[in-house]
């Protein structure tokens, strides 16, 4: 067994060249066990934090955590023991409560050989009025693809107070696949170089990319909130199966969820709940969802409802008209969705000022422009250009083109909707998983033809996984996103060939979003191109210019 930890610490250390960077600890990572990946806080309350970390040792450790209310540790207001089980990868999470809210606190680990861990910095969420509240907003990083730039920016900031992580925290593919052997950045490796299946299989996967120094620095810098989506999983998941998961050669779908569920708790610092509510105050309640396998029901496809049939606009009209506007389709499955609407009810009947829902996948309708069926050049590929028609013609049956996100299941879009509005609900979504940055006005249109506007969205943009431009590669950004707004009159706001983050600050009059855009992500740099700004007036439920 030694000898397998030991291994492994070295495949762990070796994934990000670590031994060649001016890392603090890379060589204690090389040369023994010990606290190998950093620390993490998450899940937040008024008077409580969870606390992570992890200590490789042959056996079982139990250590001292520490929470203290200064960096020097000399007012230790908290802590208690937690055990490094083997049987849990070696990771340990402890809740410590009795805190005071809204307060920063320091933390550390302390091993039976007397090695400490980092020292984190984490926050407990605040009571009574708040004046201001800032949240950092992820999603979509794979690592291969470059460096995390965003995180490490977000690490430096002075005016957040919590980080959302909004899922594709890791990606589950092989080596080669996505990105490409040509599109990966050299020295960024991940373990195994195999699609991950197994328990161990995932386990290595996190811990590589729990190598990542801007990972482990925004983690230790601020508490998290997270939520997987698909590819913690396995791409394009759903309650019964994924797109990516092939049971003839990878087993049951049921026993491959399980593992990644575990894996991703073992390694993340959260709780086993598989949906939470967060009070900031009278400010805000923060919601976070689960809207990717709990109730999803699975994803349609425009190319089954078009097999076969010659009278393609007939058979948009029947698949849209049946299958994709069934009422019973669900993205949260009922229960999720009764625990949601009763949520906002009880949030509004309290006097909290804004209703924030922290969630997976892009809220807002999407239809294709009519002039992408020109964005591909008659030398493409057919089967790209077939890739290319289909959405066009969907968009012109008045179908979006992305029914993996919300736009998939629109019946339970509007109830969501309708359960804001009967709240009357100062609700602001917060979205990844697209890629790409969007500001969306959200709401239905009404038998008169007015939409009845039910809230706003700030859709983030991916740390490091492509966008549109790896797709269009040949037609201006510019004109992509112009196109694509003049097609959406409720897209107020998109960029799609960008990288970085969203930050948010909520005030009790407003809600500002600024989507952050990283000058690249091919040198490890925190330099930004541009930031965008829109704001939301509370009541108001619409997007302006900040």
């Amino acid at each position: 067994m030694t000898v397998l930890i030991d291994r492994r610490l070295l495949i762990e250390a070796s994934v990000l060249g670590l031994g060649a960077l001016s890392i603090p600890g890379a060589a204690a990572i090389l040369a023994a066990r010990g606290f190998s990946h950093g620390i993490a806080s998450g899940e937040p309350s008024a008077n409580s934090v969870l606390l992570w970390t992890r200590f490789v040792a042959a056996n079982d450790t139990k250590l001292r955590c520490e929470v203290a209310s200064d960096i020097g540790f000399t007012k230790v207001v908290g802590g208690g023991d937690v055990i490094a089980k083997g049987e849990a990868d070696h990771t340990a999470k402890l809740t410590v409560t009795g805190l005071q809210p809204g307060q920063w606190y320091f933390y550390r680990f302390i091993a039976p050989d007397g090695s400490i861990s980092q020292i984190g910095r984490t926050r407990t969420l605040p009571q009574g009025d708040v004046s201001r509240f800032g949240i950092g907003l992820f999603s979509c990083s794979n690592l291969p693809f470059g460096w995390f730039n965003a995180y490490a920016h977000a690490a430096q900031r002075k005016d957040l107070d919590l980080m959302v992580h909004c899922g594709d925290y890791i990606y589950e593919y092989p080596v080669g696949t996505y990105p490409t052997a040509k599109e990966a950045l050299p020295g960024r490796l991940i373990e195994p170089s195999h699609e991950i299946v197994t328990l161990a299989d995932y386990r290595l996967r996190h811990a590589s990319y729990r190598l990542d120094p801007d990972l482990q620095d925004l983690h230790r810098m601020f508490p998290m909130i997270a939520q997987w989506d698909d590819h913690e999983l396995a791409n394009d998941a759903y309650e019964n199966g994924a797109e990516n998961h092939q049971a003839e050669s990878e087993g049951d779908w049921a026993t491959r969820k399980a593992i990644a569920e575990r894996v991703y708790r073992e390694w993340m610092p959260v709780s086993d709940a598989p949906y939470s509510t967060y009070q900031i105050g009278t400010l805000a309640t923060l919601f976070r969802p689960e809207t990717r396998i709990t109730g999803r029901n699975k994803q349609l496809e425009l190319s089954e409802a078009l097999a076969g049939r010659g009278d393609i606009a007939k058979a948009l009209a029947e698949f849209r008209d049946g299958p994709w506007s069934a009422k019973d389709r669900t993205v949260m499955g009922m229960r999720q969705e009764k625990w949601l609407y009763d949520g906002f009810a009880a949030s509004t009947k309290a006097g909290t000022g804004w209703q924030i829902l922290a969630q997976q996948i892009v809220m807002g309708s999407g239809r294709f422009p009519a002039q992408a069926a020109n964005w591909v050049p008659s030398t493409a590929p057919d089967y790209v250009r077939a890739r290319t028609m289909a959405p066009v013609a969907a968009s012109r049956a008045g179908l979006p083109f992305n029914l993996d996100a919300w736009d998939g299941y629109p019946a339970a879009r509007t109830r969501l909707y309708e359960a804001a509005l009967a709240a009357d609900a100062n609700m602001v979504v917060l979205s990844g998983d697209s890629h790409n940055a969007w500001g969306y006005n959200l709401g239905d249109t009404d038998t008169g033809g007015k939409m009845q506007r039910a809230g706003v969205e700030f859709a983030g943009h991916s740390v490091t996984s492509p966008g549109f431009e790896a797709y269009v590669p040949n037609i201006a950004p510019a004109d992509v996103a112009k196109a694509l707004q003049d097609t959406n009159r409720d897209l107020v706001f998109c960029d799609t060939s960008r990288r970085g983050y969203v930050s948010i600050a909520i005030t009790p009059d407003d809600v500002t979003g600024a989507w952050h855009f990283m000058e690249g992500i091919r040198t490890r740099d925190t330099a930004l191109s541009e930031t965008r700004r829109m704001r939301v007036r509370k009541g108001q439920r619409l997007l302006e210019t900040a």
